[in-house]
């Protein structure tokens, strides 16, 4: 007997949009694709989607709603940019007030959401934002150390290969850094957070790699990093090539030699620095492109909790 299934949609036929697409289509216990939406015609996205059976669109989210499978989708996927977003968010909102959107792109109209993190406290959100890939790669790791000891400074770096930035990455880095920033301290758990983004031009192309750092009060070092261990597991459950690239490493930093830094001023305490690596599934992407491998996997782990819990409630 087949589970019941919720219909989804994705707006966006670029290559996130149909990475996202190939992994409901082949991973998802709870979601059924149902609608691909694009603006160009010859897309390789929407071309793949009627292959495979699912309803297409190149007319955008107007389109969308006019496909007769439109009245029967409860999650939307929005793999956009941050402009765009806004307006296929209230469009949607008009027509279906109950609709489940998760945000692939740096808007943040809806609440931060790393699943692992905090997913729970966002289960019958209607619209959650899931930051940026920086973010999702390393705000686990922050909040792994929150739990442990209070994190007064987190700046993480994340490096990706040139090639994996496509022109939507390349148009939002400034809601990149703004929103991760944001987000570390929100989600993580930091009382101060930076981000910065590194687009590295070597060839052959580089995997996606993650320096984070954080500064907090004195606590075991042993418990950190197995708090850091069991969150790098979690997130490895439902992003196979996220691990971390060495151990974690330690530095005290002594009242009588305290670090400055701007914003927060002089700093005596634990610093520890995480390294990590992240591999794609290379379902549609380059194996290089973690970046973009772990946003469609939070965003589908997000929707997939979700979708369980709605279909709990109707008793499925």
């Amino acid at each position: 007997m087949n589970q019941p299934r919720i219909k989804a949609a994705i707006i966006g036929s670029g290559n996130i949009g149909t990475d996202l697409m190939i992994k409901i289509m082949r991973n998802s216990k709870h979601l059924e694709m149902a609608a691909m939406v694009g603006i160009d015609p010859n897309s390789d996205g929407l071309a793949r989607a009627a292959r495979l059976g699912v309803a297409t669109t190149h007319e955008g989210v107007a389109g969308l709603t006019r496909l007769p499978v439109f009245n029967d989708i409860d999650f939307v996927f929005d793999a956009t940019s941050a402009g765009a977003h806004v307006k296929n968010d209230a469009l949607l909102r008009t027509l279906k007030p109950s609709i489940r959107v998760i945000d692939l792109t740096p808007a943040a109209i809806g609440p931060y959401c790393v699943p692992v993190v905090n997913i729970d406290s966002h289960i019958e959100a209607l619209n959650v934002n899931m930051v940026t890939c920086g973010g999702q790669a390393t705000i686990p790791m922050v909040a792994a150390v929150s739990r442990v000891a209070k994190v007064h400074y987190a700046e993480i770096v994340a490096s990706i290969s040139s090639k994996s930035a496509g022109p939507g990455t390349r148009a939002n880095i400034d809601e990149f850094t703004e929103t991760t920033s944001k987000a570390i301290e929100v989600v993580g758990g930091a009382a101060n957070g930076k981000a910065i983004i590194v687009l590295n031009p070597a060839e052959p192309p580089v995997m996606m790699r993650d320096t984070v750092y954080t500064l907090s009060e004195m606590a075991d070092r042993e418990k950190v990093e197995q708090s850091i261990e069991e969150m790098v597991a979690k997130v490895h459950a439902y992003v196979p090539g996220y691990r971390l690239k060495q151990k974690v490493q330690f530095d005290e930093i002594p009242a009588s030699a305290p670090l400055n830094i701007p914003g927060l001023g002089r700093f005596s305490g634990l610093k520890t620095s995480v390294f990590l690596e992240v591999e794609g599934a290379a379902h549609y992407l380059p194996a290089y492109a973690g970046n973009l491998d772990i946003m469609t996997s939070a965003a589908l782990a997000t929707a997939e909790r979700m979708a369980q819990t709605l279909l709990s409630e109707q008793g499925a």
